[in-house]
């Protein structure tokens, strides 16, 4: 037995706090016991979150018996429903508690079946990028160049999709601020400035566009808006399929490489980007000429 297992032992052997009553301070202990080997510091906050919970149960009457407290139901509502308790110390108790019960009554947890995840798609590169839009000045006529150079431009150059990228009309697009910005509408409005390697092509195609949409047709709820399109742009030259997913991840890719957000996140220790997103929501973004000058420029190809 390592020394640090057994001076765990000895701990729970010992502990008897003040904080919570002597039942529910042998409850904690016999529950410890059964769920290890463990290291003290693990042990002793493993003890504090079993104490709590029996102290709060048998208070409700139930009884402190492993498979009545250590229930997922009571575990829960002691969680949520505990006076006292900080946001913080509700999260940690419910973790502990559920490593608990997944040791002493395994029968009660079943193993946690794997959630799809959404992950983002791969990136074009660069050169990808550039087939593309050969692929579009090959285009018979000038009309069709425009249209074919759109979604490579809106997806790839201002991270446009769906509703967004359908929607864009040629007067949404307008040189502004020291940049191209593109004026989404829909249900997230803003203005979006254009990365600078699409600003010739963009411009030329919202010229060609005038008031109707930069993809194509007079109506943006029809169906099957972009697949003529994608059908233009497709697997020539040995590309793969044109997808606006992938168009909008190229964008982000690249912001994210003007902003050094990986070298950010990498200095700061940050693998998802949640807590990023609590710390922008009390922020104010900047002003239009703030963003192109963050955003309105790239390598140029």
């Amino acid at each position: 037995m390592r020394a640090g297992q057994a001076a765990a032992e000895g701990y729970i052997g010992r502990w008897r706090p003040s904080s919570v009553s002597p039942q529910a301070a042998a409850f904690a202990r016999d529950m410890i016991s059964r769920a290890g080997p463990l290291e003290r510091e693990r042990a002793k906050n493993l003890l504090w979150a079993a104490g709590k919970l029996a102290d709060y149960a048998t208070g409700l009457g139930l009884e402190a018996v492993p498979e009545v407290l250590l229930h997922p139901s009571v575990a829960e509502r002691f969680t949520r429903c505990a006076p006292g308790l900080s946001g913080v110390a509700r999260r940690t108790l419910r973790t502990n508690l559920r490593f608990i019960g997944r040791r002493v009554v395994p029968q009660l947890y079943p193993a946690d079946l794997p959630l799809p995840r959404e992950r983002s798609k791969a990136p074009y590169s660069p050169a990808q990028i550039s087939g593309y839009l050969a692929l579009a000045d090959a285009q018979p006529t000038r009309e069709r160049r425009m249209r074919a150079a759109g979604p490579v431009c809106l997806g790839a150059g201002a991270g446009l999709i769906r509703g967004d990228l359908r929607e864009v009309r040629g007067t949404d697009v307008a040189c502004r601020s020291g940049g191209v910005m593109v004026t989404v509408r829909g249900a997230r409005p803003r203005t979006v400035p254009v990365l600078a390697r699409y600003h010739g092509r963009l411009l030329a195609a919202a010229r060609s566009a005038e008031d109707g949409l930069v993809l194509c047709g007079t109506d943006p709820g029809r169906r099957n808006l972009t697949n003529p399109l994608v059908a233009v742009l497709d697997g020539g030259g040995g590309l793969p399929r044109l997808d606006t997913s992938r168009l909008r991840a190229t964008w982000l890719a690249d912001c994210a490489e003007l902003l050094g957000l990986a070298t950010f996140m990498h200095a700061a220790g940050i693998t998802c980007s949640q807590r990023l997103g609590d710390l922008i929501a009390g922020l104010e973004p900047g002003s239009e000429a703030d963003s192109v000058r963050l955003l309105g420029a790239a390598r140029q190809s």
